[in-house]
């Protein structure tokens, strides 16, 4: 795999797997991994650039394409890829729109979302930080976003990253639900509209 068009300073793979919640088994143990990649930002001390797309079209493509080997790899391959989501911290000398112009835009989001094999639209963050400071990431269903049991998060924290004039990139999956999700679906659910909400909270 080739490397990105940038200057990547690391790479950083985050996993987890939960054995145990409140003591009790999973009932499917599940494996959540966040990749980032640690790069100079390309707009650092160029002030106010009007147009980002140039830089965009050079460097997001193979951060995608490395970020979702990475978490593939550490999910044990793209069919254990279940839920996804995405994640840019930019560093304090950047704008937040310098972060949004790496994942936001096909040259990322449709390349993880091919890559990913998923269909949805990527759920994200993005957030300004000084480095260390942590960035929960958002993930859901890679093809039935709204499937409830597969609303979770990750978590990424890089203890010198990003500085200054850096950029932090996130691709992240899981291999199945939240621990134990037991909330049930849009299919299960009752009809539940205001005046009976309000009728309930009155018996409360």
């Amino acid at each position: 795999m080739s490397e990105p068009r940038c200057d990547l300073r690391k790479v950083v793979t985050v996993v987890d797997e939960v054995l145990l919640e409140l003591g009790s088994p999973v009932a499917v143990p599940v494996r959540r991994a966040a990749a980032a990649a640690v790069i100079r930002n390309p707009w650092a001390g160029r002030g106010f650039v009007t147009d980002l797309q140039p830089e965009v079209e050079q460097i997001a493509p193979g951060l995608a394409r490395l970020l979702t080997g990475r978490v593939s790899e550490a999910l044990g391959g793209t069919d254990r890829i279940e839920s996804f989501g995405k994640a840019a911290i930019v560093g304090l000398d950047g704008e937040i729109e310098h972060g949004s112009a790496l994942i936001h835009t096909p040259f990322f989001g449709n390349l993880f979302r091919e890559l990913a094999e998923g269909t949805s639209i990527i759920v994200f963050s993005d957030d300004r930080l000084p480095a260390g400071e942590p960035l929960t990431v958002p993930l859901w269903h890679k093809t039935a976003a709204a499937t409830r049991s597969h609303y979770q998060t990750c978590h990424i924290r890089i203890p010198d990253a990003p500085r200054a004039d850096e950029i932090v990139v996130v691709a992240a999956g899981a291999s199945g639900p939240r621990p134990n999700a037991r909330i049930g679906d849009r299919r299960t659910d009752p009809v539940v509209r205001l005046a009976d909400s309000e009728k309930l909270e009155k018996t409360l």
